[in-house]
Formats: C-alpha cells, sequence, structure tokens
C-alpha cells in the first residue's frame, strides 16, 4: 500500500493531466450533437468532384425555407379575413337613441317634425348596420374578400371588404339625411343624438383568423418530391446547384436527424471520442515537445484546457438555440489570451485545435474553419503590446474586416451575386468583433484566477516606483543602479532577437532582489570602501552571495511578484560557479575543493528571455572592472563571457540559437560602448 501511494505521489502530475484529458475529451463529446454525418461534403455553385451519387434508400426531398415562406405569403393572401357582425348591437343602439331623441325633444318640436326625425334617424341607423360598422383600423386590401359571421349562430355570409363602413365614411351621409331646410335648426342635435348612441357592430375575429391560418398553414408539405432508392441525385463533374442541391441537402439532413438505434448510437459516440483523443493529443504533444515549462506546470496546462472546453460550450450552446447567430462567438479571443499569457505561437497552435473540433459540428464546415483560421492568423499578427489599449481597439477592427471580406468573398462564390446577401450577417462579426474587447478584463480575471502574467501587469511591474523597486533603491542603491543597466540590455537585446522585450526588462529590474537582505556584501553597494567578505572564509561568502537567489525568491514571494518574473530571479546565474572565491578556497585550500558549495544550484535559463538575463547580468557587473575601456578590449570581453557560459552547457534548455547569441552579442557591445561614452583620443 505504501508503495503504490508512493508511486500515486511521485506521478501525481502526470496522473492529473490523464483526468484532465479524459474529463476534457467526455465533456467535449457530450456537449457534440449525436447523430449521422453525411460523409460528402459538398458547397453550392460548386463542382461536384466524387463519385456519381445514387440514392441509398427511398427519401423526400425537403423545400428550402425561402420556398416555405413563399407558400405561406401565398396562403395569407389567398385565405379570407373573419369578421364577427354583432345584430344584439344593432337592436341596443336603436333603442337608446330612440330614449336620447324623446328626451331631447320631449314636446319642443313640431309634432309632425319630430316623427318625421324620429322615423329618419331610426332607418339612417338600420341601414347603416344592415351594411355593417367596422369597429377599428384593420390593414386589408379593399378588394379582399371577408366572411361576415353573426355572432353566436352558425349564419356566415361572403363580402368585400370595401363595402364595409366607417365612422369617417358615415359622418357625410348623416349629414346629409339632414340637408332638408325644415331640420336646419335642428341638425346639429340629431347629428349628436345620432353619433352618441351609434356603436360599431362588426370586430376584427383575430383569435379565428389566426387558428385558420395556422390550420392552413399545417396543410403545406415540407417536401417537394420523392427520390427512389438507386436513382441517381447528381454525377461526377456536374456543378451543385438547384434541384440537385435541394435533394443533397435533404440527404445530408436525413442523415444528421435520422433516428439511430443503440448500436449505431455507440458507434458515433466512439468516432467522435477517437477524433476529439487525436486533437486534443496533438495539443498536449506539442506543449511536451516544443513548451515543456508549460507542459510540466498543471495550473498552465489547466488554463489551456480550460479555455478551449469554454469555446467549444458556447459554440456548441449557440448552434443549439440560436445557430444563426454563430458568428457572433469571439473565437479569436482564444489566441488573443493565449499570446498575452505564453507566446503566439502556442495561441495559434491551439486556436487551429479548437476549429478544428469545432468544424465537425458546425454547419459550412470549410467555410466557418477558413473564416476562423484566417482570423486566428491576423489576431497572431496584429496583436502586439496588448498593455497599450488602442493596440486592441486596432486589432480587433482588423480582425472583424477580415471576416466581413472573407465572409463576403463566399456568399459571391456560392450565389454568383450580392442580390440577396444577409447584411445582418455583417452585424453579426461587428458584435463578435465588440465581444473580443472583453479580452482586457477577462485577462484580469485569469491572472487572479490563475496566478498569471501578462503584458499589461508586466507594465505595471516595470514602474520604479512601485513599493518593492523603491525599497531595493533605498536599501541597496548599487544594486538598483546595477539592475536599471541590465534591464535596458536586456529590453535592447530582446526587441533584436523577437524575444518579450517587457518581460525582460521587468525581469531584469527584479533580478537581485535577494541582494536587499545583506547589501554591503555586494561591491557595488560598498560605498565608504570597506569589504566586509575580508573578514570571512572563501566559501562562507560564497554562501552569501549564492544565497541572494533564495532570499530574492523569498521577497518576491513576499510581495506577490509573479512566478513568471520570479523565474528570472532562479535562473540569472543557472548553475555557475562564484569563481573569485572558488579560485580563493583552492589557492588557500590543500587537496580537493568541493565545487557544489560554489555554485549556484540552479535551474538553467529556460526561456529566450530568462537566457538573455544571464548574459546582461554577467557582461554588465563584470564590465565595471574593466580598465581604460575600449572596442576591441569590450568586444573581446563580451566574447570571452558569453561563451563561457555557452560552453558550460547553461543555455541548453532554453530555446535560442546560436545566430541569436550572436545577435545578442553585437547589441551588447554596442549598448555598452554607449554607455561608457568612449571617445576617440585626440593628440595633445
Amino acid at each position: 500500500m505504501r508503495k503504490f501511494l508512493s508511486a500515486i505521489y511521485k506521478h501525481h502530475s502526470l496522473i492529473y493531466k490523464v483526468f484532465l484529458f479524459v474529463i476534457s475529451t467526455l465533456f467535449i463529446v457530450y456537449l457534440f450533437p449525436k447523430g449521422g454525418s453525411f460523409k460528402y461534403d459538398f458547397e453550392k455553385g460548386k463542382v461536384w468532384q466524387t463519385e456519381n451519387l445514387y440514392a441509398p434508400f427511398d427519401f423526400a426531398v425537403q423545400k428550402t425555407e425561402a420556398q416555405i415562406s413563399i407558400e405561406e405569403e401565398l396562403l395569407k393572401e389567398n385565405i379570407p379575413y373573419y369578421f364577427t357582425i354583432d345584430t344584439i348591437i344593432a337592436r341596443n343602439s336603436s333603442q337608446k337613441l330612440l330614449n336620447e331623441f324623446e328626451l331631447t325633444f320631449p314636446d319642443s318640436l313640431n309634432p309632425d317634425l319630430k316623427n318625421r326625425s324620429r322615423l329618419k334617424l331610426a332607418k339612417t341607423l338600420a341601414k347603416i348596420y344592415k351594411i355593417g360598422l367596422l369597429a377599428e383600423d384593420v390593414s386589408v386590401a379593399k378588394e379582399k374578400e371577408i366572411v361576415l359571421k353573426v355572432k353566436n349562430s352558425g349564419v356566415a355570409k361572403n363580402y368585400i371588404f370595401a363595402n364595409l363602413l366607417t365612422t369617417e365614411k358615415i359622418q357625410e351621409s348623416v349629414q346629409e339625411n339632414f340637408s332638408d331646410s325644415i331640420y336646419n335648426p335642428y341638425k346639429n342635435y340629431f347629428t349628436a343624438i345620432f353619433f352618441n348612441n351609434i356603436k360599431a357592430n362588426v370586430t376584427f375575429d383575430k383569435a379565428f383568423n389566426d387558428e385558420i391560418y395556422e390550420e392552413e398553414k399545417s396543410k403545406i408539405l415540407p417536401t417537394v418530391g420523392l427520390v427512389k432508392e438507386n436513382a441517381i441525385i447528381i454525377s461526377k463533374g456536374e456543378v451543385v446547384e438547384g434541384d440537385k442541391f435541394q435533394k443533397l441537402q435533404s440527404l445530408k439532413e436525413l442523415y444528421a436527424s435520422q433516428v439511430w438505434n443503440e448500436s449505431n448510437y455507440n458507434w458515433i459516440v466512439l468516432g467522435y471520442v477517437i477524433l476529439v483523443v487525436l486533437a486534443l493529443l496533438m495539443l498536449i504533444l506539442f506543449l511536451k515537445k516544443y513548451r515543456i515549462s508549460i507542459y510540466n506546470n498543471n495550473r498552465k496546462f489547466t488554463f489551456i484546457f480550460f479555455n478551449v472546453i469554454i469555446m467549444i460550450f458556447i459554440t456548441t450552446v449557440i448552434l443549439k438555440y440560436q445557430p444563426a447567430y454563430l458568428y457572433i462567438v469571439p473565437l479569436c479571443i482564444l489566441p488573443l489570451i493565449l499570446k498575452a499569457f505564453f507566446d503566439a505561437r502556442l495561441g495559434l497552435f491551439t486556436h487551429v485545435i479548437t476549429v478544428l473540433l469545432l468544424g465537425f459540428i458546425v454547419p459550412n464546415s470549410y467555410e466557418y474553419m477558413f473564416l476562423q483560421i484566417i482570423a486566428g492568423i491576423i489576431t497572431i499578427l496584429s496583436v502586439s503590446e496588448l498593455y497599450k489599449r488602442v493596440n486592441l481597439f486596432i486589432s480587433v477592427a482588423q480582425i472583424t474586416g477580415v471576416y466581413i471580406v472573407a465572409y463576403f468573398s463566399f456568399y459571391i462564390i456560392h450565389e454568383g451575386n450580392i442580390v440577396e446577401l444577409r447584411w445582418e450577417t455583417f452585424g453579426l462579426f461587428i458584435l463578435c468583433g465588440l465581444a473580443m474587447l472583453f479580452a482586457q478584463p477577462l485577462i484580469y480575471i485569469y491572472e487572479k484566477t490563475f496566478g498569471l502574467v501578462s503584458d499589461v501587469s508586466l507594465l505595471e511591474l516595470s514602474d520604479t516606483n512601485s513599493k518593492l523597486l523603491k525599497l531595493l533603491a533605498d536599501k541597496a542603491p548599487g544594486t538598483f543602479h546595477h539592475s536599471l543597466n541590465v534591464a535596458n540590455l536586456a529590453e535592447a537585446a530582446a526587441n533584436e532577437i523577437g524575444a518579450n522585450a517587457m518581460l525582460a526588462r521587468v525581469g531584469a529590474l527584479y533580478h537581485d532582489i535577494g541582494k536587499m537582505k545583506e547589501p554591503t556584501y555586494f561591491i557595488e553597494n560598498q560605498s565608504n570602501g570597506i569589504n566586509p567578505h575580508n573578514e570571512l572564509g572563501p566559501k562562507e561568502s560564497a554562501r552569501i552571495i549564492i544565497d541572494h537567489v533564495l532570499n530574492g525568491i523569498e521577497i518576491a514571494k513576499k510581495h506577490n511578484i509573479p512566478d513568471r518574473v520570479i523565474d528570472f530571479i532562479r535562473t540569472h546565474h543557472g548553475t555557475s560557479l562564484v569563481y573569485y572565491f572558488y579560485s580563493l578556497e583552492k589557492n588557500n585550500k590543500e587537496g580537493e575543493v568541493n565545487i557544489e558549495d560554489f555554485q549556484y544550484n540552479g535551474p538553467k535559463p529556460f526561456s529566450k528571455e530568462t537566457s538573455i538575463l544571464m548574459m546582461c547580468d554577467s557582461v554588465e557587473a563584470a564590465s565595471k572592472s574593466i580598465k581604460n575601456p575600449d572596442y576591441t578590449k569590450m568586444s573581446d570581453f563580451v566574447e570571452q563571457i558569453i561563451d563561457k557560459q555557452k560552453n558550460d552547457g547553461q543555455f541548453l534548455n532554453a530555446d535560442i540559437t546560436f545566430k541569436e547569441i550572436e545577435v545578442i552579442k553585437k547589441v551588447l557591445k554596442h549598448k555598452l560602448i554607449n554607455m561608457y561614452h568612449l571617445r576617440i583620443e585626440y593628440p595633445d
């Protein structure tokens, strides 16, 4: 049992990676839609390149959305509108009108005029109700045939909508009925009584209309024909268009929506598992071969897998609930974030793997993959110095532009015109670009959650007014000045070979903070000429010098300096010797000297930036010992120091080339000459 637990502890990192790999695979496969997949890839307007395709079974040809929409519009035009006429309203209104008339003119009118007026009002009202008075403004064509249903009765009759009366129509008619001179004194009273009591008796029956429309719409057939088994669908060399495209699309949808039995379902899941395993395995192998430090760091390893899964999750959710909004997913935020925390190559590789995984499930997979990969490349090429906010806006504009241009190109290839171009898709690309602006707050969240560091944080750390650097300047001013010089050298060298200049500068500023603990034991801080090493033995002096690395790591962690910067403190001396005290011990002591007592604990530099710091630190510190420096002395001096580090194998773990080392040498020579302000010696 103890051996078993010991083995688990020894390989816990590998076990965790395997666990994360398995969980990620299962979750991605779970997100993928389960169904058949059409084995042929085709696009409208393209030539069918494979063999002749015959129908594997009988299947119906599905109508396109456009065809169904046209039929629905025709249905709306052809079905009659249903209105309800209420006969009770006519009786009630007529009675109310007569009652009000009697109350208004009890005995003030001539009996004959009163009878004639009452009769005329009643007849006018009856005539209007016989035709029908519309209660609301309904948008219907005048010549449209409608159906009038008598309320609470099965009686209905066809009618022309234009014949229905409205309040505006009857206004003039009522006025004309009382145009005789005998009615003039009372005309306004009669009109007022009439309109006080008239009430519309015809209403638009929306609920019944909707019911009839849905009933008729349900009768629209979703198919337009039948393809018999073994009938040829398309021949090799034919263009995929018209009814051929419809047949292919119908067959593809049938495969995708087919009800599978348990055996088929299991095979489909197995196929997805194998493909996802292959894709994720490629990502792991890339990390193991080219980014070993990230592979060995479980936190960074988890961070990469987490981002891949998040992008796949968001895309699959959009596909499930609103496929039309597929391009609103800001997939290019993935390479942008990975570049901010790691490097461009890892960002692009991870982005391509993610796009390949999504290619299994998205419609028009070739078009989608082309757009996303091109956009990912633009993201990697355009996004630089993310700590400058304007750069993110410029990059997002470029990425959005590429999306729009590429989509437009695909559309005109497929359709051959822009008549039915969906301009709203361009709006989706713009929204996608705006969503990418969320990268800045997301980077901050990731920094706090995963303990990573981006260029934005590096910019903050490079401020020499920060608490820790001010403390270094106060306690060890000579070391602080040395760190500034090294930072300038490292930044220039990193820029020259394309490394992360900001990271190299920040690493240089903090690499010697461990000297704050005992600053007077380091020569750059000995301002009074007293050297405390004179009172110590070589071994003890070497231990104090070596311990500044461990002290620096301790101080950095105490002040929450990110691990990415602490790596510079760990590696800036690699496994080199404190040569001065080692030589002193050899001269003073007879017999063998334990070299490990005078050797830094390492590790060796494992990146271009940490390698640059080692070179710049050694060269800058040792250059102070050159008397009467000139270009020849400085050049030989730089060559000697860096060649010794190279021969000692200090750069074996770093991805830095001989050519890049030579470039760094040239930069250091040039910079050191300028720092010492060497001048031509003029004759007396």
